[in-house]
């Protein structure tokens, strides 16, 4: 048996229950998206139950009496925040019930001290800012002196950018190694990027090299009991990153969502294993969410539905297909952040019943559900959504 979890990255649907408490109440990052866009129909998608937990954001074209190829529900999320890693460590079994550091006024001078004498060079930044605005501000000086550009946001995270032609890739993972080793104890960040771009002032692009340097999961997860049991453990692009490479028998990097999309079909084709392949679909929160880019991020849940035939066609009738998000990242709201919502749970198998289940109120039913259908002992607080065991 295979099964295939693959994470459209923000990928929202409703502002979640605490919603409030974040500062995003009426967030719906696929909703408004659509709705944005006209309502454009998403077949596939629709088809796996994403019409039927949307509400008055159905596109154009579908119908809720229409046939159903799978059980779908929606999950609330129960980690303290809203980051990538609190998201993809819950559903794995691993609830964050603190958040990570955030920095929204910038690092502390006895970091940029740190971090300028471990790079042997200043910084520049060192603020909140989207990392296509401050590469684009800061990048023909960067270029002049050779100094990284520093930043963070609203999440967890330390952010360096750098022109590859001005620093070679491996002195800029070796500078985000370094300060991996600096942000720990109380100045404790989720994870370091890595943001190489290229391209002349005016006309920047953040090339595909990026690599995150995540805190190490601090305890067991459904990945780790996968591979202990047996399980052949995959993990598509950055997901090998969230999870710092703990638990994954292989880690496959990936140039963009179809590169990912296409990588999926071809694992899953080899067979002959039982297998859980975890996907990431970074671009949909990368650049279309933190850049507010609703028609954007239509294109890209358009390419995904284009692409789960191919999906559909390769898997075996004992075979799974789960979709889902790790948070919102509203590309109508205002600023640039993450948005607390509900995340869908979509799925195809040919053993697999059509129904709508009820709400569920942790991301961990995914990674008990996985145990459930493996047989591996469940961590965590999740419980197994039946419709997806029981044959």
């Amino acid at each position: 048996m295979q099964v295939v979890l693959i994470v459209i990255d923000s990928g929202g649907i409703g502002e979640a229950p605490d919603a409030r408490f974040y500062g995003d109440e009426g967030a719906n990052t696929i909703g408004h998206a659509l709705r944005r866009a006209g309502r454009p129909p998403l077949p596939h998608l629709s088809a796996m139950g994403l019409e039927s937990i949307l509400g008055d954001s159905t596109p154009k074209g579908s119908s809720k009496s229409g046939e159903c190829l799978g059980a779908a529900t929606k999950l609330a999320p129960q980690a303290q925040g809203k980051d990538t890693l609190a998201g993809h460590w819950e559903m794995m079994g691993l609830v964050v019930d603190h958040p990570f550091q955030t920095y929204p006024e910038g690092f502390p001078d006895r970091v940029v001290k740190a971090l300028s004498d471990a790079f042997g060079v200043p910084i520049l930044g060192n603020r909140a800012a989207s990392g296509t605005a401050i590469i684009e501000e800061l990048g023909a000086l960067h270029m002049k002196t050779g100094h990284p550009i520093v930043y963070t946001s609203a999440d967890s995270v330390l952010q360096i950018a750098a022109h590859e032609s001005v620093v070679p890739l491996d002195r800029l993972y070796q500078w985000c190694q370094a300060a991996r080793a600096i942000m720990q104890g109380p100045y404790l960040v989720g994870r370091i990027i890595a943001r190489p771009f290229t391209g002349q002032s005016g006309a920047f692009v953040r090339t595909a090299h990026r690599h995150d340097y995540a805190v190490t999961p601090w305890g067991e997860t459904m990945v780790d009991r996968l591979q202990s049991a047996g399980v052949q453990t995959v993990a598509i692009g950055k997901i090998g990153d969230i999870f710092s490479g703990q638990g994954f028998d292989r880690t496959v990097s990936t140039q963009s969502n179809r590169d990912g999309l296409q990588r999926t079909v071809a694992i899953v084709g080899e067979g002959g294993f039982d297998r859980f392949i975890f996907v990431n679909l970074v671009e949909f929160d990368s650049h279309y969410g933190h850049r507010r880019d609703p028609l954007g991020y239509v294109k890209a849940l358009q390419e995904l539905d284009a692409f789960l035939p191919d999906i559909w066609g390769v898997l075996n009738p004992q075979d799974q297909l789960w979709i889902t998000a790790d948070h919102g990242c509203d590309p109508t709201f205002s600023g640039s952040d993450h948005t607390r919502e509900w995340v869908p749970w979509l799925t195809y198998g040919l053993r697999i019943d059509p129904q709508i289940g009820e709400d569920r109120h942790t991301l961990a039913d995914i990674g008990a559900t996985l145990g459930a259908l493996f047989q591996v002992t469940t961590v965590g607080p999740g419980r197994p959504w039946r419709a997806l065991v029981h044959g």
